[in-house]
């Protein structure tokens, strides 16, 4: 018997239906085969049917007027919203008054000791340079206003992120509750919610402080849980078998083994509330960000430059400091506390003494002027570059023919799609790299943005994103795969990756807007030059990671250098090149708004527009449409970790 069912023979088939996607998406056939001829017949098949939309106009509306009439009222701002804005103002105000009380010697020492204590003394010094070049360049007052909001807004969406990642990394289910409220904080343009946190807590440094923190606090919280859970487990079953209680284990072994996480969770919080000290001064901020702001009003490049710089300085410094706080080991000597005494005294020692000097501010003689001559540069690169360049046209005729020849054609090619042939084809696509789950989710973010009434504009924005994410990918990985291949290369290229990543993107918009004009090009060229440097360091990381013995045994095979890159590193280094291709969308998604005052209209204008004009149904329903994209272009690019392990 066991023979004959031996012998009967299998179904012969094709090797593509044998594969797992090809099962995924003949279900998906038969499933459109069945809904398709339903939704032609009772919505039509051209954009997305009106009748599937609600209007939160009036809804919004009236919880705008509400919050306008009862502000001044209401016991929940008087005694609950305004306590916080009175805390955060008062914070600000005494670190500022304890930096100005140091006076520009005492701050500069204070930092090159921290970086020398943390990092040693070739960062110590590089600190010192960086604090003094920030009042060479006039900016000293304006650095320490930036420096104290940071401070505050760092600490707090320090306290919030930890408190979050706490609750996450100890319970799977509050990990997964907390995990679309993240999304949300961190894909939601800062223009969205920068309105209802001015209704609330008016103009001025609470705002402010309040929407950084719903921007840099994510970070903090998501590399906490995934310390906290990555834990490694043999030592929390010792600490268990000795009896610890649930609370000794978090604070003598879990905090500890995640300590690695918890200081690069620091370090982005940092480069995320830095990136938003120009959008913030949008709204009273003050500091460096209004000096920005401001310079870019009346269009002078030199003066914003000169206010920039300061940022980078600030945001690269803190980098180095905490990035090297992460790599330093447990030694006795690393965490002495005598030795930080010892250079909390050499500090007010040089505080004191500068005070005794009368010498606290910056002296106006020791400052430097390059607005001027950076301007002279704007305007030569706009004479000779914008057009007229022999052979080659100019910035102008490439910015024209990209938009003629990529973002229309993709456009017109969207709003062609009938709306239900556009779920179907994020459905296929979240399916395949992933599960049902992550195609529902996908679907139904692209549908929430139907409902919401902004189909056309929303495919207008996912133009330019795809247009972008295309040539950020190009660039990237090309530069990624020499940077992995030459040492030399990776070391110059790094401090230009540094300041493309946190050089506010209001400073390099205008020289971008002189050489390629207004309009969707700049939009996606601006997009470019802040994706960029994430793509290029992910690609470099992950080449770079690849096993070394299996390089060894291609070279010993007589593999030429091109072959290993193709047949061993490219394909070892692929989840890193899939997070590459995640960061470099939403990092692109992250800019649209930015975009949307040059000229890229759709959702980053509308967004702008509602802020501008106070009307928070527009703006929130162009946020809410934003994130939507963002958390489907999210499923459709990151594999999920079944996917990945099974290699289906």
């Amino acid at each position: 018997m066991a023979t004959v069912t031996a012998s009967v023979p299998r179904l012969a088939l094709p090797g593509i239906l044998r594969h797992r996607a090809a099962h995924k998406l003949l279900l998906l056939a038969l499933a459109a085969a069945i809904l398709v001829p339903l939704a032609n017949a009772h919505w039509s098949s051209g954009s997305w049917p009106g009748a599937l939309t609600v209007d939160l106009s009036g809804p919004l509306g009236r919880a705008n007027d509400w919050i306008i009439d009862n502000r001044d009222s209401s016991p929940l701002f008087l005694y609950f919203f305004g306590y916080i804005s009175n805390a955060v103002v008062l914070s600000v105000r005494a670190v500022y008054l304890v930096l100005l009380a140091a006076g520009w010697a005492g701050v500069t020492a204070l930092g090159a000791l921290v970086a020398w204590r943390v990092a040693g003394v070739r960062l110590a010094v590089g600190t010192g340079v960086a604090f003094l070049v920030c009042g060479l360049l006039g900016m000293w007052v304006p650095t320490m206003q930036t420096l104290a909001l940071m401070v505050v807004a760092v600490l707090t969406s320090v306290v919030v992120g930890a408190l979050l990642g706490l609750a996450g990394g100890l319970s799977e289910r509050t990990d997964r509750a907390l995990r679309p409220v993240l999304d949300t904080m961190q894909v939601l343009p800062a223009f969205a919610y920068l309105l209802p946190v001015v209704l609330v807590f008016g103009i001025g440094v609470p705002a402010a402080v309040l929407a950084t923190v719903v921007y840099a606090a994510p970070p903090m919280a998501r590399l906490t849980a995934l310390g906290l859970r990555n834990a490694d487990p043999e030592v929390l079953e010792a600490v268990e078998s000795l009896g610890a209680t649930g609370r000794q284990r978090l604070l003598t072994a879990r905090l500890p083994l995640a300590r690695k996480q918890l200081l690069l969770g620091l370090n982005q919080t940092i480069m995320m509330a830095l990136s938003m000290a120009v959008i913030a001064s949008v709204i009273g901020a003050g500091g460096l960000g209004d000096r920005v702001y401001q310079a870019l009003a009346s269009v002078d490049v030199g003066a914003a430059l000169a206010a920039g710089i300061p940022i980078v300085l600030l945001a690269v410094v803190l980098d180095r400091v905490t990035a090297a706080a992460g790599e330093q080991t447990d030694e006795p000597t690393a965490s002495d506390p005598r030795r930080w005494l010892y250079a909390l005294g050499a500090t007010v020692a040089v505080a004191v003494a500068v005070r005794l000097a009368g010498a606290l501010d910056w002296p106006s003689g020791w400052t430097l002027d390059i607005a001027e001559p950076v301007n002279r540069v704007v305007d030569w690169m706009t004479a000779h570059l914008y057009s007229g360049v022999p052979y080659l046209g100019g910035t102008a005729d490439w910015a024209g023919h990209f938009t003629t020849w990529v973002l229309d054609p993709v456009r017109e090619g969207l709003l062609w799609l009938p709306w239900w042939s556009v779920l179907l084809i994020v459905a296929a696509l979240a399916w395949v790299i992933g599960t049902w789950r992550t195609a529902l989710t996908a679907v139904l973010a692209m549908a929430a943005i139907g409902v919401l009434g902004v189909w056309k504009p929303s495919l207008d924005t996912l133009s330019q994103v795809l247009a972008a994410v295309a040539v950020t990918l190009v660039l990237g990985f090309a530069t990624g795969i020499a940077a992995a291949r030459s040492d030399r290369f990776e070391r110059a290229l790094r401090p230009v990756l540094d300041v493309c990543q946190t050089m506010p993107q209001f400073v390099y918009l205008i020289p971008v807007v002189a050489l390629f004009g207004v309009g969707r090009a700049p939009a996606v060229a601006a997009a470019v030059v802040y994706a960029l440097p994430a793509v290029v360091r992910i690609t470099t990381q992950g080449l770079r990671q690849v096993d070394p013995a299996a390089l060894e045994s291609a070279r010993s095979l007589g593999a030429t250098s091109a072959q290993q890159l193709r047949q061993i590193q490219l394909p070892l280094a692929r989840p890193a090149l899939l997070l590459a291709v995640n960061q470099g969308v939403v990092l692109v998604l992250a800019v649209v708004i930015i975009g949307g005052l040059v000229g890229g209209g759709a959702l980053g204008y509308d967004a702008v527009f509602g802020l501008a004009q106070g009307d928070l149904a527009t703006g929130l329903v162009a946020g809410a449409a934003i994130v939507c994209l963002g958390l489907m272009l999210d499923r459709v690019t990151q594999p999920t970790e079944r996917r990945t392990k099974k290699g289906a």
